[in-house]
């Protein structure tokens, strides 16, 4: 990616911007590795729905689009060169519908429909409209649409036409969901940072650094060049290996029942009083099996709690507890 400072000479190819791309590239593998693990069972299920493996996630989505931003700007902050963007656009765009229809075979209730890639397509379209704003009203853009996302929500935007927006009131089920707001949010802070680096001669510099020569900056300076085709191998390659792997030692089979009880009780014994937790956890397996929602539960983790009928079994063993006379 070729930048230009204040003046018309260009600065050349900013390394570190594809080393930083590459390191992205390299975090989302960890995290789809761990999915990959949990999906054949190697791992316990619901683990990359634990709250550090998603705040995980999301950084890695933020950084992403932040970099999309920034060589959005890069590419066409003096002018937008429509052969190349077409070019790469229709590229992406191509990868995202690939990536709808063999998810919409391979997992037909979570299949992605509006991911990182349908995000990024979007998001470079949208975003030429701030390449000659001041960065300082991109910056500004970007972080409304974080903060204000929440609280634009409505039924009206709970229409499957509509849900790639990110404004529906109620909970998506994609393995991959990067709607419009907030994650346009991060493009635009991208874009202005590479306003401001451009406006203050710090692309420059950033193109004079030279990062070492070792295996690890070369393989991730490779990978943030060919950033598109890393992204779409590298997670058939993972899925093929753990394939051929499980042929070899099968995953042992786990009693969902004890499962749930284990992760209950460790993630509610951090709040609440044992006594409490015991009943709790035995209340929710107990009523969770009745209902059938055991599968969903332990194969959703923490994104099945926003189901209605999974939270009036939570409330109704909560209200169970207190109700309970004081010898038990």
């Amino acid at each position: 990616m070729s930048a230009r400072s204040d003046s018309s000479k260009p600065v050349g190819r900013i390394a570190i911007i594809d080393i930083a791309r590459g390191t992205a590239l390299l975090a989302m593998a960890i995290y789809h590795f761990a999915w990959d693990l949990e999906f054949f069972g190697y791992a316990s299920p619901g683990m990359t729905a634990d709250v550090g493996w998603r705040l995980f996630a999301r950084l890695i989505a933020g950084s992403f689009l932040f970099l999309v931003g920034f060589s959005l700007v890069l590419a066409h902050g003096r002018g937008i060169r429509w052969r190349p963007f077409a070019k790469r656009l229709a590229m992406v765009c191509a990868a995202a519908l690939a990536i709808t229809v063999v998810t919409r075979f391979a997992t037909p209730d979570r299949f992605i429909f509006f991911g990182i890639l349908h995000c990024i397509a979007v998001s470079s379209v949208v975003g030429l409209v701030f390449l000659h704003l001041p960065a300082t009203v991109t910056g500004l853009s970007g972080i409304a649409v974080i903060v204000v996302a929440p609280h634009l929500a409505a039924p009206f935007f709970d229409h499957p036409a509509l849900l790639w927006l990110g404004l529906a009131t109620g909970p998506v089920q994609s393995n991959d969901y990067v709607p419009l707001f907030p994650w346009f949010g991060p493009v635009l802070l991208g874009m202005a940072a590479a306003q401001f680096a451009g406006g203050t001669g710090v692309l420059a510099r950033l193109a004079a650094l030279r990062p070492g020569s070792g295996i690890l900056p070369s393989g991730l300076d490779f990978a943030g060049r060919h950033s598109l085709a890393v992204y779409l191998i590298h997670q058939p390659v993972l899925v093929a290996a753990i394939s051929l792997f499980s042929l070899i030692a099968p995953p042992e089979q786990v009693d969902p029942a004890a499962l749930f009880l284990s992760s209950c009780n460790r993630s509610c014994v951090q709040t609440n009083e044992a006594g409490f937790c015991d009943h709790f956890c035995a209340c929710t397996l107990r009523r969770l099996t009745e209902e059938t929602l055991l599968d969903a539960m332990m194969s959703e983790g923490t994104e099945a709690l926003s189901k209605p009928e999974i939270q009036a079994v939570i409330q109704g063993c909560t209200a169970d507890f207190f109700t309970l006379p004081p010898s038990e």
